[in-house]
């Protein structure tokens, strides 16, 4: 069995100076493959590094909802360069985040549309973070259009309804640690209806640990619980759910499947 972690984050000062470590832990776990988002100049930066230091990782750039305020057309600059790097598989992660709200709310909806029209530029799918802004997420992608590029939910926690919607914007559905939780009642219902061939796994460590390790740091090898317990909600087998997102996360990446 080989898994393929969408979206982590080894790039975060949690794992950066032990990352072999870490690596070995997710291949004894069958988790190979992995891509590091970022979420500013700085962190984009190290996902880079690490995609060029270990062939097994891939990077992702971008301005997450959170950092938003901080962008302007100097980080922009850098972004665009930082896109052309032949590691770089995605932008991201980008979106809303209004829970923390960190950022003003209009400025991270700019700062969420401008990159899109970056990523299109740019021929590259994005990752989307939502977290609490479900009507403003859907309404910019939406609005700017992702079909020619294609688009990942990551960590998708919301039910069927939502989960039509973004299948409907041409949105691939990333499962975190959270489709694990016992009372992720309306997360387990999406899983079951989200079409195989639409989608990924991820554990977005350090955050979201599944079960059975829910309370500890989360890690990228933990993808495979995640495997698991999609399997249980769908009434198959780990490989078939493994081998599955496997080929999906090669595809929306555009990596050369091995």
């Amino acid at each position: 069995m080989k898994i393929f972690d969408s979206h982590t984050h080894l790039n975060s000062p949690e794992f950066i100076n032990d990352v072999p470590k870490f690596l070995k832990q997710a291949a004894d776990l069958d988790v190979v493959k992995l891509v590091n988002d970022g979420s500013n100049t700085e962190m984009n930066q190290q996902a880079i590094e690490l995609a060029h230091q270990y062939p097994q990782m891939y990077a992702a750039v971008g301005w997450h909802p959170e950092d938003s305020k901080f962008y302007d057309q100097d980080a922009e600059k850098v972004l665009e360069k930082q896109l052309t790097d032949d590691r770089v598989v995605a932008l991201g992660e980008i979106g809303l985040d209004y829970h923390w709200d960190s950022s003003p709310k209009d400025v991270q909806q700019r700062v969420f549309k401008r990159q899109i029209e970056i990523a299109k530029a740019y021929g590259k799918p994005i990752v989307v973070h939502n977290r609490d802004a479900f009507e403003d997420t859907y309404r910019i992608i939406k609005s700017v259009g992702i079909q020619d590029i294609g688009g990942e939910m990551h960590s998708f926690n919301g039910d069927p309804e939502w989960l039509k919607k973004f299948l409907d914007l041409g949105m691939t559905i990333s499962y975190s640690g959270v489709a694990s939780f016992k009372n992720a009642h309306e997360v387990h219902d999406a899983v079951r209806a989200t079409p195989l061939d639409r989608m990924m796994v991820e554990t977005d460590a350090p955050y979201l640990t599944p079960e059975p390790h829910r309370g500890e740091q989360n890690q990228p090898g933990f993808t495979r619980y995640t495997v698991e317990a999609i399997a249980k909600e769908r009434e198959t087998t780990p490989e078939a759910i493994a081998a599955a997102t496997w080929t999906n996360a090669h595809r929306f990446f555009g990596i050369k499947e091995s």
